[in-house]
């Protein structure tokens, strides 16, 4: 059935559910002028934030188009941080969080990352990531999650989402219905979740309830094929998955939104307008874009094709409609929840006691520390996924030298241990060269993050251990590197938070939260 709404409401309505990003810390005149054509939503990026009260102008700036505007951020407080991609996040992450297991803790340190963000003009943060990271192997979830546990995950997300809307701030629970056990980074490839249904239900889906009982607002769909409910379609365009299991089974009426619509996971299958199209067939609500896309003419093109495909019959006018309709009720309620939410100090010590607590140590760390003098610090460093930005500080390094002067350091990547294809090897003493020569009668600490699932990383610490077993090893990210008889920090998060827990302890200064 053609439609028979003018064209110009068809593309306003089309406009209302694109989420899009863009480049600079003012708004281009692209942005507010599609504002005031009808778009809804804009989504911060680092490339966004410079400072605080930068931040605040230009959220203002936006709002001064549409007091309603959503402005969404994609703020985890962990190894995703956006507003404090340059600085590195003060907060040690959910990993962390689930690792001391204290709800009220994790409440009190969202509603502090709420106060920032309230502060700040966000009203819709793209988090907490409730998928259960039951597969240690997989490449995209890892510390994001608040663990393996299927409970544990449930109480920590239900305990995030109160404390972030405490302080004025929308939550999206996500990625729908489950990340957490698949294989693939959906950045580049469309991983698949192959559990039954009867599964499902136990391991991926109470969090989700815990998040819907906690009052969430708005659930991001996951680009991951789950068989057991559809074998064809992505969860993000399933419609069993969306309206019949979401909707339907969970009972939830509010906004569907979802993941970065240009990801390879949907895009190396549909295209971005293809997905686009298909994400809102299947039951999405608003399409979040400009993590890599981030230009008017994208905005142009996902919302041309909307209309195309109402105009040609493949998508109805009553599900756009139904679509739009409901990101202006999400619009209508956060920016009500804002105002009537006072904007409270922000306590910056709560995450560096959170990163404290979430510190664990064994029996050899224990008889090892403090340092006894400056030591090497060795930091292996592996590749990071497209969600979090290779920009953002992370280690021990930059922080013990602020407390043991003298201190020395150096950063391995795999590339400085292994060729490139057509390269000649790296000579076999490059690791002694960097890691153990500068070392000599000095302490050695290494540094790893996530070493379980990078191999040569594991390697070379192997090989690092073997030549001096007297090393401290500092565990970031998720532990299991293979140093089971070596003195070992194991911080659960790769925050500035986080290393500076572990410096504190390197050195022998501060406390244990």
């Amino acid at each position: 059935m053609l439609s028979s709404t003018p064209s110009k409401e068809l593309r306003r309505l089309a406009l209302s559910l694109v989420q899009p990003g863009f480049v600079g810390t003012q708004a281009p005149e692209w942005v507010l002028r599609r504002i005031s054509e009808g778009l809804s939503a804009v989504v911060l990026f680092s490339r966004n934030i410079a400072t605080p009260e930068q931040v605040a102008r230009l959220t203002a700036q936006l709002r001064a188009e549409n007091p309603d505007l959503i402005i969404a951020i994609d703020e985890e407080a962990g190894d995703v941080t956006r507003i404090e991609s340059w600085t590195g996040s003060t907060r040690p992450g959910n990993f962390a969080l689930g690792t001391v297991d204290d709800v009220e803790l994790t409440e009190a340190v969202a509603r502090d990352l709420g106060r920032e963000l309230h502060a700040a003009g966000v009203s819709l943060n793209y988090a907490p990531s409730a998928d259960v990271n039951s597969n240690p192997q997989n490449p995209v979830i890892g510390v994001r999650s608040f663990g393996a546990s299927t409970d544990l995950v449930s109480r920590h997300s239900a305990a995030w989402i109160r404390g972030l809307q405490s302080a004025g701030v929308a939550a999206c629970a996500k990625h729908f219905p489950g990340h957490g056990d698949t294989a693939v980074d959906s950045h580049h490839g469309l991983p698949s979740y192959n559990a039954s249904i009867e599964e499902i239900a136990a391991q991926a889906l109470p969090p989700f309830r815990a998040a819907l009982d906690a009052g969430v607002r708005a659930v991001m769909s996951g680009h991951l094929l789950v068989p057991a409910y559809d074998p064809v379609n992505p969860a993000t365009m399933s419609r069993r998955i969306l309206v019949d299991l979401l909707r339907g089974e969970l009972g939830f009426d509010g906004l569907v939104v979802t993941d970065g619509i240009e990801m390879g996971a949907v895009t190396n299958l549909y295209g971005i307008d293809g997905a686009t199209v298909r994400a809102v067939i299947g039951g999405a609500d608003a399409i979040c874009v400009g993590g890599e896309s981030s230009d008017e003419g994208t905005v142009e093109l996902l919302t041309g094709a909307l209309v195309d495909a109402v105009t040609s019959g493949e998508l109805s006018e009553e599900r756009l409609a139904d679509a739009a309709a409901r990101v202006g009720v999400f619009a209508q309620w956060s920016t009500r929840r804002a105002a009537e939410t006072p904007v409270d100090r922000i306590n910056g010590d709560i995450g560096f006691a959170a990163a404290r607590r979430a510190i664990r140590l064994t029996d050899g760390a224990q008889g090892a520390l403090p340092l006894k003098s400056a030591p090497h610090v060795v930091e292996l460093v592996p590749t990071m996924n497209l969600a979090i930005s290779k920009e953002t500080p992370w280690g021990v390094a930059t922080p013990l030298r602020e407390r043991l002067p003298g201190t020395t350091f150096v950063r391995v990547h795999r590339d400085d241990l292994e060729p490139a294809p057509g390269a000649a090897p790296p000579a076999p003493s490059v690791l002694e060269t960097l890691a153990l020569e500068p070392s000599t009668g000095r302490p050695l600490v290494v540094v790893v993050r996530d070493a379980a699932r990078h191999e040569w990383m594991s390697g070379a610490l192997t090989q690092l251990l073997r030549a001096r077993p007297d090393a401290v090893v500092v565990e970031m990210g998720l532990p299991g590197s293979p140093a089971a008889e070596a003195a070992r920090i194991a911080t659960h998060g790769a925050t500035i938070a986080s290393g500076v827990a572990a410096a504190e302890l390197l050195a022998g200064t501060g406390n244990r939260g």
